[in-house]
């Protein structure tokens, strides 16, 4: 586990439709995405554009989504704007956000996933030490 940009990640590689997840950047390695798995392999796609013909994700692509509902789909910097990607560019499940010392708490994701990591969240996190030891604020 590791904090980036104030989100705790797990690097468990098996996530679920409706996680949040850190993605690989695909216009720019370097950087990293938080995004939503929207749909994953042999999911149907189909827009309500009439002009954009549906398709089928195919073998380790997924499609992710920004769960910022007021931006427009090229705004947003999610797959509506650069198409899928694949599963390997997935890093990790995104358990945690930390905004502010009162700001923070668990990410819902997936039932699957929830359950997953509530020992994590219920044991293993510290706050209050991750706070005074990172010095966020």
């Amino acid at each position: 586990m590791v904090i980036l940009n104030y989100f705790i990640i797990s690097f468990n590689r098996h996530v679920f439709v409706g996680d949040v997840v850190v993605v690989k950047d695909p216009d720019n390695t370097d950087n990293f995405l938080v995004r939503r798995l929207a749909a994953v392999e042999g999911y149907e796609m189909v827009s309500s554009d009439e002009k954009d013909e549906p398709f089928v994700l195919e073998n380790d692509q997924c499609w992710v989504l920004a769960d910022n509902e007021k931006l427009k789909p090229k705004e947003a910097n999610d797959s509506r704007k650069f198409g899928p990607v694949p599963m390997s560019g997935i890093v990790g499940r995104v358990i945690y956000c930390l905004r502010t010392a009162v700001d923070h708490g668990p990410v819902q994701n997936s039932h699957f996933s929830m359950r997953k990591d509530s020992p994590v969240l219920e044991v293993e996190l510290d706050v209050d030490e991750m706070v005074k030891n990172h010095k966020l604020f």
